[in-house]
C-alpha cells in the first residue's frame, strides 16, 4: 500500500471523519466600509467584503494595493503602528472587533497570522508552542505536551522533530521553520489563520508541502491569504479579491468565487491582471 499523503497522516484536531468537505457560503467576517491609513498615507479605502466561513479567501493584486495592511485591520495588529488610522467596521461572528471594549490579546487568539518570512522565536522547538498555550491558560505539562504533540502533527513535523524538540528552532530548514509557526498559531485553535504570502520566501519543494497544509484547513477554518502567486489563488482559493493601487490608496476591484473570477471576471482590470497586462 502506498504511503500516505502528508496532510492525511495522523490529525487529531483536522481529524477526516469531522472535516467539512467543503466551505459555507455563510459569512464569518463582515467588513463594511474599511480604511486604513499610516498618517497621511492611505494603505486602502472604503473596502467592504464578507467573507465566508470555512472558505480559502485569497487577496491578490500589485504591490502597494493595501492587502497587508488589511489583513492586519482584521486582528488589529496594524493598531501596533502609533500612526494608524483605521475607520469602518470589521465583524467577527457578528461581533465588532474594533470596539473599546474588545480584548485585542483574545482576538489574536481567535485571529492568528502568518508572516512572509518564517520567523519562530529564538527559543527550542517545544518552548517556541508552549509559549503562546502557556500566556493563553494552558499550563500543566501533560497538556502542553499533548498538545505541541497535536500541533506539530497537524503540520507534518512531529515526526520530523520529536527527537530534538529541546534544539533550537533557527536550526531548522525554512519550510520547517514556517510549518512550526503555522503549528504555533494552530496550537491556538483559532477561528481564523491570516497568511500574508506564506510561500514567497521558500523553495518550490517546501512551498508546496505549506500549500498542501493550508487546502487542509477548508471547512475547519476561516483563511485569507496574500498572495502574487495567481496559479497559487487558482489552485487554492474557494474566494478571490483583487485589490489595485489608485491615487487615495488601495480598492477592492471584484471579489468574486475563484471559479467565475479567473473564468469570467467582471472587470477590465480583473481581466487584464490576470492575463499579465497589468500589474
Amino acid at each position: 500500500m502506498s504511503e500516505e499523503p502528508l496532510h492525511l497522516r495522523s490529525r487529531p484536531w483536522f481529524a477526516r471523519e469531522h472535516r467539512a468537505p467543503c466551505c459555507e457560503p455563510s459569512p464569518l467576517i463582515e467588513v463594511s466600509g474599511l480604511s486604513l491609513s499610516y498618517g497621511e498615507h492611505a494603505a486602502f479605502t472604503d473596502v467592504s467584503m464578507d467573507i465566508p466561513r470555512g472558505c480559502i479567501t485569497a487577496l491578490v493584486g500589485p504591490s502597494g494595493s493595501g492587502k497587508s495592511s488589511f489583513l492586519m485591520a482584521l486582528n488589529r495588529l496594524a493598531d501596533e503602528l502609533p500612526t494608524t488610522t483605521v475607520r469602518g467596521s470589521v465583524r467577527l461572528g457578528g461581533q465588532d472587533v474594533r470596539g473599546a471594549d474588545v480584548d485585542v490579546i483574545g482576538l489574536r487568539r481567535r485571529v492568528g497570522m502568518i508572516f512572509q518570512k518564517p520567523n519562530p522565536f529564538p527559543f527550542s522547538i517545544a518552548r517556541n508552542l508552549a509559549y503562546p498555550l502557556k500566556e493563553h491558560g494552558v499550563r500543566g505539562k501533560a497538556d502542553l505536551d499533548a498538545r505541541i504533540e497535536e500541533a506539530l502533527t497537524d503540520v507534518g513535523l512531529w515526526d520530523e522533530v520529536k527527537d530534538r524538540l529541546h534544539t533550537s528552532a533557527l536550526a531548522l530548514s525554512g519550510g520547517q521553520q514556517q510549518r512550526l509557526c503555522l503549528a504555533r498559531a494552530l496550537a491556538l485553535r483559532p477561528e481564523v489563520l491570516l497568511l500574508d504570502e506564506p510561500c514567497s520566501a521558500l523553495d518550490p519543494l517546501a512551498a508546496g508541502v505549506v500549500e498542501e497544509l493550508i487546502e487542509t484547513l477548508r471547512g475547519r477554518l476561516t483563511v485569507v491569504i496574500v498572495t502574487h502567486n495567481l496559479a497559487q489563488a487558482r489552485r487554492i482559493a474557494d474566494y478571490v479579491a483583487l485589490l489595485w493601487r489608485r491615487d487615495a490608496g488601495g480598492e477592492l476591484i471584484e471579489y468574486d468565487t475563484a471559479r467565475r473570477f479567473f473564468e469570467d471576471p467582471q472587470h477590465e482590470l480583473t481581466r487584464a491582471y490576470i492575463s499579465g497586462l497589468r500589474g
